[in-house]
């Protein structure tokens, strides 16, 4: 269950009083998803979504997400965008907790993914980067190669008791990832959390891409990185070099590639499975037993770094 602060109906209707989207008909809470606290709101004028932004999310990083949300909408990327109270302000405070209502995006992730879905999703990544390129203002990537050690750290002692000799293993990565990460990519505005809930279709066409609150300034390429993991392997863990084909087909038809990102695209694979071992590592050590989300298995990403690490060339990716 995704949802960590119940809102009361009174409370809601005093919030939703402050803008112009009608009356509150129902609310219930989504339970997909991790760090927030979302509903599903309809009123008399349509659906929308109601974020509450829970601990994990730093307050003063908001302004950049809706920001974003809105320079993306307006440049033509198929997003959700935050409504504005009367007062002309996104953000607002319910229940305790900064809190925004969003447009609602139609459609369903896809449970199945099949190439076509690969595609598309990468000509949406490719379309909100190059959309990312007019956004003014820079956010940092916490989550890059520079704070992989200091996440590593703080859960090391423990990371045996996830696979034998982990820690180890994942030490020897980080000094490789650190002396070979690249710095000269192209860079922008990155979604860095692009998995298949993330991105919306009616029948095979994207409808939208949700859930910017990753999104910072970093490799272009590392983005796409991260798709690979996320879209283009099967539950046993397996690469698909089909689904893979078409993510980086769907998302060259839209920004071509540089030979140095297609060189690159192994090593920043490493570093895309590291980044989610590492989190998921963290989340496996810090959630108590009783918490309301179960933290997922950081051995998929374990298993998705060991095959990156026996790639030597990007052909094994389909990408030529």
């Amino acid at each position: 269950m995704a949802v960590y602060t119940e809102v009361d109906t009174d409370a809601l209707a005093t919030f939703v009083g402050d803008y112009d989207i009608g009356e509150v008909v129902s609310y219930e809470g989504i339970v997909e998803g991790a760090e927030n606290s979302n509903y599903l709101l309809r009123t008399d004028q349509g659906p929308f979504i109601l974020t509450l932004y829970e601990k994990r999310v730093d307050p003063t990083d908001l302004p950049y997400f809706l920001k974003l949300m809105h320079h993306l909408s307006e440049s033509g990327v198929k997003c959700p965008v935050p409504v504005a109270a009367r007062d002309g302000e996104a953000l607002r405070t319910l229940a305790g907790r900064p809190a925004a209502i969003i447009t609602f995006v139609h459609g369903a992730w896809p449970r199945h993914i099949t190439p076509n879905h690969c595609a598309g999703a990468g000509r949406a990544l490719a379309g909100m980067h190059g959309s990312g390129k007019t956004f003014a203002e820079n956010r940092p990537n916490a989550l890059s190669v520079e704070g992989w050690r200091p996440l590593f750290d703080s859960v090391s002692d423990q990371a045996n008791k996830v696979a034998v000799d982990l820690s180890t293993e994942i030490a020897r990565e980080l000094d490789h990832l650190e002396t070979t990460w690249p710095q000269s990519l192209p860079t922008g505005v990155i979604h860095g959390d692009l998995f298949p809930d993330n991105v919306f279709f009616l029948e095979d066409d994207c409808s939208g891409i949700i859930d910017f609150y990753f999104a910072c300034t970093d490799l272009l390429a590392y983005d796409l990185a991260v798709c690979l993991n996320a879209w283009c392997f099967e539950d046993d863990n397996t690469l698909n070099l089909t689904k893979a084909r078409h993510l980086f087909v769907g998302y060259q038809e839209v920004r071509p590639l540089s030979d140095d990102e297609k060189i690159m695209m192994p090593l920043l694979a490493r570093g895309a499975a590291m980044r989610f071992l590492l989190t998921r590592l963290f989340d496996w050590v810090n959630t108590p037993e009783d918490a309301p989300v179960k933290p997922k298995d950081p051995k998929e990403y374990l298993q998705k770094l060991r095959i990156h690490q026996s790639v030597t060339d990007r052909g094994a990716y389909g990408l030529s």
